[in-house]
């Protein structure tokens, strides 16, 4: 029986900005590429709710932060290093 795995993903950036828009479309196409309906994504603007930055220790942006599954997992910048993002975040399907 295949392991079945949920990600909670939350991504903070602060506005709309091209590394945060590029950072959404780079961690979406990573998703559906390797955990297709295994996953959520929270976008937190922290230009809008500063005060949610404290809770996960945030200090850049943007910031991906993989809560589920534990041990709680984080990735500073635009995501464009794919290997970094599916290896740092252990998205990869096992084979």
């Amino acid at each position: 029986m295949a392991e079945h795995k949920e990600f909670e993903l939350r991504l903070y950036i602060a506005g709309e900005t091209q590394r945060s828009k590029t950072a959404l479309e780079n961690l979406k196409r990573y998703c559906e590429e390797n955990v297709k309906d295994r996953y959520s994504i929270e976008i937190i603007d922290l230009l809008a709710n500063p005060q949610l930055a404290e809770g996960d220790q945030i200090l850049a942006v943007p910031t991906l932060v993989r809560r589920v599954p534990v041990p709680i997992r984080k990735i500073i910048g635009d995501l464009s290093n794919e290997e970094r993002v599916l290896v740092g975040l252990d998205l990869r399907e096992r084979s």
